[in-house]
């Protein structure tokens, strides 16, 4: 199973819209130059995501965008879906053909991979992500407090 950039930046850009929302929209070129992933990329995805009610948009001065659902009710396999990034182990993409258009032996193993990728990433939430990233966030703080050199006063 390979996850492409596409579900990445998705799940990586949804991040950072959840770390940073809150009463003001995010910009689009905010997250971009945080993220470092193209402006016109993070359009296409969040057209994506906007459809699916994943995210809402405000136009004009002080516009972006901003979750359209509480952050226990988005999921890493919602995101995903949302830009259509296929969560699927088999070679034949579940078609049941990859062996001279016939079912190969080891079918059921990647079927039942799939199964338990799209569990996991069905109860991973942007909730559970922003928690970690704020756990990490106090953890680089005092890492850079205690690596700050203060010069010796004369």
């Amino acid at each position: 199973m390979r996850l492409t950039t596409k579900g990445r930046f998705a799940v990586t850009a949804m991040l950072d819209l959840a770390l940073r929302g809150g009463k003001n929209p995010v910009t689009l070129a905010g997250i971009s130059e945080r993220q470092d992933i193209s402006l016109s990329y993070l359009e296409q995805l969040f057209s994506r995501l906007r459809r699916h009610e994943l995210v809402e948009s405000v136009r004009g001065p002080g516009g972006g965008y901003y979750l359209a659902r509480p952050l226990g009710d988005v999921s890493v396999a919602d995101i995903i879906r949302a830009v259509d990034e296929p969560i699927d182990s088999t070679q034949c993409g579940g078609k049941e053909n990859c062996l001279d258009e016939h079912r190969c032996m080891t079918h059921d193993l990647w079927v039942g991979l799939n199964a338990h990728i799209f569990d996991y990433l069905d109860n991973v939430t942007l909730a559970t992500l922003v928690a970690k990233q704020e756990g990490c966030k106090e953890k680089v703080l005092q890492d850079r407090r205690a690596l700050k050199v203060t010069p010796l006063a004369a």
